[in-house]
């Protein structure tokens, strides 16, 4: 039966007044005493009873005296009696200080719940790919060089690399190409209703023998040999084939192409790059079989053999570049491979092993969204210094309330307990604080999850199921309970017995200084966060707000629309009756990622095609109205005009595109020049050549990520026919889809309806900006919450210090204001060194990271200066209760023992 607390007072107070135990203790004796007498009530006795019987079993005080000292002896030597005591001792310490234990708890358990989010959030990045079973053995083969002093590298290589690779190098086991081509629509052939699919793609025969998906029905050997095979995840299998066996079935694409389905396999996991639902034979593309080597639109994977050297392979690679791409240079520049690179430029074919994919890909066109190594430092520090800024918060509060344990650890070692018992027994309670708050971490993450799993696009759980996640949280705690207890327990367990009992209690300047350093820290993170935080603000508003000339406000993206063939235009010029409509164009060719690109080698006609005067350029196809549609600008010449027959091979050029060709007077050289372009498969027959001429050039206008730099680029009357663009007049969103649709409805009546907002798109490509931008502000707030809480801690303790001081203040009239601003005067300071410390640190980070933008915000002081203000604001209103609390105070309680 366990005693209460007024029974526990109760003994303390008896044997108090037998001269054995001073003022509010409960050390070694008294925990003791309390345990016998539970023993007793037991048996049925009452409180008193029990009580009396222990006392009479010691016998007089001179008894007493002797069990006390036994019982000294016994827990110094007694390692078992001692840890019960101990844990006796720090679960009533705990409980009597009940307000400190809450705020170290709260503090402990908001910061490692971020600790714990954050690491799953690590962990899930650097995990992806792990599941494949050759992992090791895999690599990604890609495309670096430099043309006339611009460099480029591509995740995409030439068609014929992959099979000259198996053919022609004994150390490649298997190539896999891949080949998106957008989205499909996709149907049974006995249905009237097609799904629009988007996560599709061309792959070779060996996809099953390189990388690890389990089949649930089908044979991987051959499930992608032949042409026109096809084999689909287990949700699609689900979706078009429900209670049917799929294998054998037909599914129709983009209303005409018809596949065999051969294969059902596992849905691919979300920790890995290649996640797709729809694997197509590479035998159905005919662009898979062409033999040119300059072209690149094939994502190009290798599996190694076993024991086969890295270094070995890159020679044999290389070899593979003098053998098939010099003679490729050779016939289109003119110039053999060593005069190639003489003059500066270089083509050359490099290996990226598997699990450097996903978190080192930076280039602007991949297979999938990948991740950024740099967000993962970024979080992994900001785990870090939460979990710092929690354990600095610890002992802020222990020192704080250090004089309350000053004259326990006086008594305790008067009585014979020994200092290396008082660290261990302050240790002990950390631990147990760290164990509980590791329990509401656990809580906290858990409800959490949900809302960051949304927010960061993963799918994370805790690991309840795997026997190592409680042996890293038990880790955890002794690290932590360690990390974060060992200063205080050194520190209270230092003090002199006779300097405590005589009310002589000096904290010394060391331990000040000390606390200060550990709040300036605090506060260093803090507006280092805060810095953080705002830029990363800053330059998402920049690119949302920039002119990107181009208009993306009220730009309806209609999707899917070469399924209506010949009924594109006829679609178009219905759409234009529409009250709500201003202009509508029809081209795939969008200013923001997912939609066209076509990027080729031009020259000037009056020139023969050399390294120095060849210029890669996007060349788009659209109708004429594209440029009015998208709201481009025309800075000299005119616009395309159908009704000018000569305008099917005209051209208009960005401002990028003119300067690269050496042109420096717009007016001037408008209209007179022409260029020749090499066609889509890289080929130089001459007969292949298409002359154009410019007729006018257009402002630049940003159509990949502020990361890049805008490129020569050229639009071009021709026929791509996939999306049509409307631009609208009216506010009534709602309305005008809903005419469209209708209008969609009468062309294609079995057809979904698809569309998207031309603004929407855009921003989709920095998507994973924002999404990381809202969890490094949560974090960051949660981290100055908990830095606020170690603030607390210093004012308490300073407060607590100055009690006398503030007696004798406010006797001589000192006024409740003088008192504050005297008290929060100290922490100003430390705020003041915080940002003066950390000012020079965030400005190198933020420009490091800015540096990835080709456009970019410039640093501004006035951001500096809000962090600043806003850090000594937080600090103020932090240490304002207790400033206020203790210069409101009575002086006659704090002077009452002077």
């Amino acid at each position: 039966m366990e005693l209460s607390n007024d029974q526990i007072d109760y003994i303390q107070k008896d044997i108090n007044y037998r001269g054995l135990v001073y003022d509010d203790l409960e050390e070694e004796f008294l925990d003791h005493i309390c345990t016998l007498v539970e023993e007793k009530m037991e048996s049925g006795l009452k409180f008193i009873e029990a009580y009396d019987l222990v006392i009479q079993g010691f016998g007089a005080e001179e008894g007493l005296q002797n069990v006390q000292s036994q019982t000294l002896n016994l827990v110094n030597n007694n390692t078992k009696v001692m840890l019960q005591n101990y844990f006796k001792i720090a679960l009533r310490s705990l409980s009597k200080h009940k307000f400190y234990s809450i705020i170290n708890v709260a503090g402990l358990a908001v910061g490692l719940a971020c600790c714990m989010l954050i690491a799953l959030f690590v962990y899930d990045d650097l995990s992806y790919d792990d599941h494949h079973e050759h992992k090791e053995r895999i690599y990604r083969i890609t495309r670096h060089g430099s043309f006339n002093g611009t460099p480029f590298k591509y995740a995409v290589c030439p068609a014929p690399l992959g099979p000259a690779l198996m053919q022609e190098i004994p150390e490649v086991q298997s190539a896999v190409r891949f080949r998106g081509s957008g989205t499909y629509l996709v149907r049974r052939p006995e249905a009237s209703e097609s799904f629009n699919e988007d996560r599709l793609i061309f792959t070779d025969e060996y996809f099953f023998d390189v990388f690890t998906v389990p089949l649930v029905s089908g044979n991987p050997k051959t499930a992608l040999r032949d042409p026109r095979s096809i084999a689909i995840s287990q949700s699609i299998a689900n979706k078009y084939f429900k209670n049917e066996e799929a294998v054998g079935q037909t599914l129709i694409l983009d209303g005409e192409d018809k596949y065999h389905v051969t294969a059902v396999f596992e849905d691919m996991p979300k920790s890995g790059h290649i996640r797709f639902n729809f694997l197509m034979s590479m035998s159905s593309l005919a662009e898979s079989k062409n033999n040119e080597w300059l072209s690149n639109n094939f994502f190009t994977y290798v599996l190694l053999r076993e024991g086969t050297s890295i270094n070995d392979f890159k020679d044999k690679l290389k070899t593979v570049t003098d053998k098939h791409v010099a003679p490729a240079i050779q016939a289109f520049v003119g110039t053999s491979l060593d005069e190639y690179r003489a003059l500066g430029n270089f083509v050359d074919f490099k290996v990226m092993a598997l699990d450097k994919i996903y978190l080192h890909s930076d280039f602007v066109f991949d297979i999938a969204t990948m991740g950024d190594i740099t967000y993962i430092y970024l979080f992994s520090a900001v785990a870090i210094f939460i979990l710092l800024i929690a354990c600095i918060n610890f002992m802020n509060l222990s020192t704080a309330r250090s004089s309350n344990r000053a004259k326990e650890v006086g008594v305790r070692k008067v009585l014979g307990s020994y200092r290396s018992h008082l660290i261990k027994q302050f240790l002990l309670e950390t631990m147990l604080l760290c164990l509980v708050a590791f329990v509401f971490a656990i809580a906290i993450t858990s409800m959490a999850l949900p809302f960051f799993n949304n927010m960061a696009n993963k799918e994370m759980a805790l690991p309840f199921y795997n026997p190592m996640f409680y042996g890293v949280i038990f880790i955890a705690i002794v690290i932590i309970g360690l990390l974060a207890g060992i200063y205080p327990a050194f520190f209270l367990s230092a003090f002199k017995p006779i300097h405590v009992l005589k009310g002589k209690l000096s904290l010394g300047t060391g331990s000040s200084i000390l606390r200060s350093g550990l709040v300036i820290f605090q506060f260093f993170i803090s507006i280092l966060l805060i810095i953080g935080t705002a830029t990363v603000y800053e330059q998402l508003s920049f690119i949302q707000n920039k002119k990107l000339g181009f208009s993306k406000e009220q730009v309806l993206i209609v999707g899917d629309t070469y399924m209506l063939q010949d009924k594109v235009e006829p679609f178009k010029k219905e759409l234009l009756q529409l009250s709500g409509i201003k202009s509508a164009t029809v081209s795939g060719y969008i200013p923001v990622h997912g939609y066209n690109r076509s990027d080729m080698t031009f020259w000037r006609k009056d020139q023969q095609p050399a390294d120095d005067n060849m210029v890669s350029m996007q060349r788009w196809r659209v109708d004429a109205d594209y440029v009015s549609t998208l709201g481009m600008e025309l800075v000299a010449g005119r616009d395309f005009n159908e009704e000018i027959a000569s305008d099917s091979t005209a051209m208009i050029l960005n401002e990028s595109a003119f300067k690269a060709y050496g042109f420096t007077d717009i007016e001037a050289n408008n209209g007179i020049s022409t260029f020749i372009f090499v066609d889509s498969l890289g080929t130089v027959d001459k007969n292949k050549y298409i002359t154009y001429h410019v007729i006018g050039v257009m402002r630049d206008f940003h159509f990949e990520t502020m990361k890049e730099d805008i490129t020569p680029l050229a639009i071009v009357l021709g026929n791509s026919t996939s999306v049509v663009a409307v631009k609208f007049k009216t506010s009534e969103t709602a309305e005008v889809i809903a005419d469209v649709q209708k209008t969609w409805d009468k062309f294609s009546p079995d057809v979904p309806f698809n569309y998207t907002f031309l603004d929407s798109d855009f921003g989709n490509m920095y998507k994973s900006e924002s999404r990381l931008a809202n969890i490094f502000t949560i974090f960051s707030i949660l981290a100055i919450f908990i830095g606020c809480l170690g603030l607390f801690a210093l004012a308490a303790f300073m407060a607590e210090q100055r009690t006398k001081e503030i007696g004798i203040r406010k006797v001589l009239g000192a006024s409740v204001g003088g008192i504050v601003f005297m008290l929060s005067r100290e922490f100003g300071k430390l705020i003041i060194i915080s940002f003066v410390i950390a000012a020079p640190l965030a400005w190198w980070l933020t420009s490091k990271w800015l540096d990835n933008y080709s456009y970019r915000i410039d640093v501004n002081i006035w951001l500096y200066a809000l962090a600043g203000l806003g850090a000594f604001i937080i600090s103020w209103l932090t240490v304002g209760y207790q400033s206020v609390k203790a210069a409101r105070s009575n002086p006659v309680d704090s002077l009452r023992s002077e």
